[in-house]
């Protein structure tokens, strides 16, 4: 039995200029012994303006200039990582459990990845683990080493998405401060903030999706990006940049995107920025503090990406972190 089968879905493009899919098509990255899956989304190759203008609605200075980054084809998890999804790592179930016609983009064996510890306390802090809850309070180490567990495991070549994949693929071909357009009374529709969320996030995917398939890119649970944050990030960069990707030398801080139920509209626009804190791990009693879990990052999960064109051995360490954590 093969363990990826292939959906189509009908997207609509509007306003961004697009380039070379290669013939990338939809997915489903299924998981044999279990009813799980991700789907994934064809995110077609283009060139788009990155950041927000002065006069954009919540407009920051991190955002600033505004300038054109070409952006590779790829794919992207339509829904952001659950903690079922994220147990399969935690707890290893299926480390065991051949794969048939495994890809072979990427040969490491998946008995070679850490383990992240099982969390001492609820991470959900009480909003709940069950059916399609998003995964928070998960260090960036820990959602690259479930990217590279997952890698292993399928053959395929998994990460995070850049900063720049990210905003281009929740722009879904649109410039506004939304990808459904720069309103911020419509965003009931399609986000968990805090206005409607009631203090907690949801199950992923029970808002409406962009135009390209993607569901909550606004809202519900902010999402780790693979680049170093900084607020100079864009003052550097030329006319035309192809797929930027900071890389991180330190610890802290690392990009954040997207927003959550705990945000204010401002903050869940395409190209609002944050960088990830120390502070996320306050409440952590352990000494030295977790390398896998936060205490204080409730509102931050992930989603990953499919890179058609993996990388060299020798650069793994820029997308899933040390080999020894």
């Amino acid at each position: 039995m093969r363990y990826i089968k292939f959906f189509v879905t009908c997207l609509t493009l509007v306003s961004v200029e697009f380039y070379g899919q290669d013939k990338l098509e939809n997915y489903v990255q299924e998981f044999s012994g279990t009813d799980l899956e991700i789907k994934m989304i064809a995110i077609p190759g283009g060139e788009f303006q990155m950041g927000s203008s002065l006069e954009e609605f919540g407009h920051y200075e991190d955002e600033a200039p505004l300038h054109k980054v070409q952006i590779d084809p790829f794919w992207m998890a339509s829904h952001e990582i659950t903690w079922k999804l994220f147990k399969l790592y935690l707890e290893r179930p299926l480390n065991d459990l051949p794969l048939e016609n495994k890809a072979k983009d990427v040969t490491i064996k998946v008995d070679a990845i850490s383990g992240a510890t099982v969390p001492y306390v609820d991470m959900s802090l009480g909003m709940g683990t069950g059916d399609g809850m998003p995964v928070v309070n998960i260090t960036y180490l820990a959602a690259q080493k479930f990217c590279k567990w997952l890698s292993a495991k399928t053959g395929y070549f998994y990460r995070l998405p850049t900063e720049a994949e990210w905003e281009y693929a929740a722009r879904a071909g649109n410039q506004s401060a939304y990808h459904f357009g720069d309103n911020p009374d419509d965003l009931d529709e399609y986000a968990w903030f805090y206005e409607n969320s009631d203090g907690h996030y949801h199950a992923v995917g029970s808002k409406k999706p962009n135009q390209w398939g993607l569901y909550d890119m606004h809202g519900n649970v902010a999402e780790w990006t693979l680049d170093a944050y900084s607020a100079d990030t864009y003052k550097n960069r030329e006319d035309l940049t192809p797929n930027p990707f900071a890389v991180p030398e330190n610890e802290y801080p690392h990009s954040v995107r997207g927003g959550s139920y705990y945000d204010d509209a401002e903050y869940l626009r395409s190209a609002a920025r944050l960088g990830s804190s120390e502070n996320w791990k306050m409440r952590d009693p352990q000494f030295p503090k977790s390398k896998w879990w936060n205490t204080d990052a409730q509102f931050v999960g992930f989603r990953i990406v499919r890179d058609p064109n993996p990388p060299t051995e020798t650069d793994y360490e820029k997308y899933w972190g040390p080999i020894t954590p």
